[in-house]
This record gives structure tokens, C-alpha cells and sequence, in this order.
């Protein structure tokens, strides 16, 4: 049950990264000391051309969150 689960988040991580470059935007997602003060381990958007981040700064936007974003 649980590698269901970890394929459902990682199928949810590529929408989310789809949506993002259709959108103008790469969905960015940290790995490096999650949970820290600067860094949440979830998506930072970041604009594709000029490299200026364009939501979650902390790395703190969920999979649903980027979605929604990209959906405005």
C-alpha cells in the first residue's frame, strides 16, 4: 500500500512540474535539508525566463498548491 501511495505523490510531483512549464514556470523542488528555517523540502516557482522566483520562496508550496497557481 504504501509504494501506491509513494506513486500516487510522485504521479501528483510531475502534474504539478507539467503544469508549472505550460504555465512559463519551473516547479522546483528542494531536497536539501527539508524542514529548516529558509527551506519547507516542497516547490519554489520560478519564472523561466527571467529566473525570478514567482512563488514559494521558502520552498513551501505543495504539489496542490502549484496546480492551483498555475491554474490562475
Amino acid at each position: 500500500m504504501s509504494i501506491d501511495l509513494d506513486r500516487a505523490e510522485k504521479a501528483l510531483e510531475a502534474r504539478a512540474r507539467r503544469a508549472a512549464k505550460a504555465a512559463g514556470l519551473i516547479a522546483t523542488k528542494s531536497r536539501w535539508r527539508a524542514n529548516s528555517v529558509d527551506n519547507y523540502g516542497n516547490f519554489m516557482l520560478v519564472d523561466l525566463y527571467t529566473n525570478v522566483i514567482a512563488a514559494g520562496s521558502r520552498f513551501d508550496m505543495s504539489a496542490e498548491e502549484v496546480l492551483e497557481y498555475c491554474a490562475d
